[in-house]
């Protein structure tokens, strides 16, 4: 029995904390008992949901800075951290500076919603800003939505993503809009008349931006002649582009993020399919070039911005960019800049860092001057902006205009 005793002492001892522990060794020491005490109770109150926060005002970020789509998170980061230090330089928000937390989820939806829940319970964010991709956005939305956390996507196009809740807001366009554009620009700038699609089928964002090209082209008299589709990942999609080969189109519509593009480019070019390879934003990135190289000479894609814009704001943002980052800013890195700024000025509109007046803040946000346009938010907390369509010449990207909402296409 005595020996049982013992070892049940010594099991429970060793499952209480070091500081218990620390305790039952120093027997009746007054001055360390006291001292254990105060240390108890500093972490119990840092542990606290009301406990200490860090200094400033905490706004988190979450993004892919590793992984396959890793210039997309590190873009958003750079252009939240660009406006954050400029708004600090000028004294900050409601007397404090802004405090910029990252998080990285690897490119993964369920690390998506770990950065989150790590960013509000351990952080204690009062804003959030991300992600780039949609189906990220949409696993972590739920999240900031239940408890009451702003939160600005710069990028996620997906219709649904602000339909989770009315604290989900973006800065960019939505699918269904890029979607009827690009469709639009094929059928009266490249006067196709047939198109097939090619689509990521494990991202919302590539699903529904096609499906809102294939409204768009049916609707302007256009036939879509046939869809193949794959995997975010995959490498080999000769397969797919042989079948399209069967099939020529006067348009290649291919939804899908940089990664995937480039190697599609080369493989289509190297299999000799015909028509114009056309996307959206998710191509933008330096990557992509790099990747796809001479075969993505003539195709066409969407986007949020253009570096080439010669407005005085749009320079000044590249500009200092430039010099922070020895970068151009691509167009992630321009929304993110856009969101961080829009949230800050909906903290100082709101006079509070109080989750539900930020959010009214935000709602009511009219005509604000964004690098990527002035900004106004609709009933679904979803912007009406313009989208510039971008080539690729000479193996850089080239603007070739702007088609704005209201604006009837030539």
């Amino acid at each position: 029995m005595r020996g049982s005793r013992a070892k049940r002492t010594r099991r429970e001892r060793s499952s209480l904390p070091a500081a218990a522990r620390a305790g039952a060794d120093v027997g009746h020491n007054p001055g360390v008992r006291r001292f254990l005490g105060v240390l108890s109770l500093a972490a119990l109150l840092s542990c606290a949901p009301g406990g200490p926060r860090h200094e400033g005002i905490p706004i988190g970020f979450y993004g892919s800075l590793t992984g396959a789509t890793a210039t997309f998170g590190q873009s958003g980061k750079n252009g939240s951290t660009l406006a954050f230090d400029e708004i600090n330089a000028r004294g900050g928000v409601l007397g404090e500076k802004i405090a910029l937390h990252a998080e990285d989820d690897r490119g993964e939806p369920a690390e998506a919603a770990s950065a989150v829940s790590k960013l509000i319970s351990r952080d204690h964010v009062v804003g959030l800003l991300g992600e780039a991709a949609s189906s990220r956005t949409l696993a972590a939305a739920p999240i900031a939505q239940k408890s009451e956390i702003p939160m600005i996507t710069p990028s996620s196009t997906n219709p649904q993503v602000t339909r989770v809740g009315t604290y989900v807001f973006r800065v960019c366009f939505t699918d269904d809009f890029q979607g009827d554009v690009l469709a639009r620009f094929a059928a009266e700038d490249l006067r196709a008349r047939t198109a097939l699609l090619l689509i990521d089928n494990r991202s919302d964002y590539s699903v529904g931006l096609a499906q809102a090209f294939r409204r768009g082209f049916e609707k302007r008299g256009g036939r879509v002649l046939g869809e193949q589709r794959y995997a975010e990942g995959d490498t080999d999609f000769s397969a797919q582009l042989t079948q399209m080969r069967t099939t020529p189109a006067d348009v290649l519509f291919a939804p899908g993020y940089y990664t995937d593009i480039g190697l599609i480019a080369r493989q289509k070019r190297a299999l000799g399919v015909p028509g114009t390879l056309l996307g959206g934003d998710g191509w933008d990135s330096p990557r992509l070039i790099e990747i796809g190289g001479e075969a993505l000479e003539g195709a066409y894609f969407g986007n949020h911005y253009s570096p080439q814009d010669p407005d005085a704001a749009v320079q000044r943002f590249v500009s200092a960019y430039r010099k922070r980052f020895g970068a151009v800013p691509d167009s992630v890195g321009a929304l993110a800049y856009d969101a961080a700024g829009l949230l800050a000025d909906a903290i100082r509109r709101a006079g509070s860092t109080a989750g539900p007046r930020v959010r009214e803040a935000l709602a009511s946000t009219h005509a604000y001057p964004g690098v990527t346009g002035a900004l106004t938010f609709d009933l679904e907390r979803n912007p009406v902006k313009p989208i510039a369509i971008l080539a690729v010449r000479g193996g850089k990207y080239a603007f070739v205009r702007r088609i704005a909402p209201e604006e009837k296409a030539r």
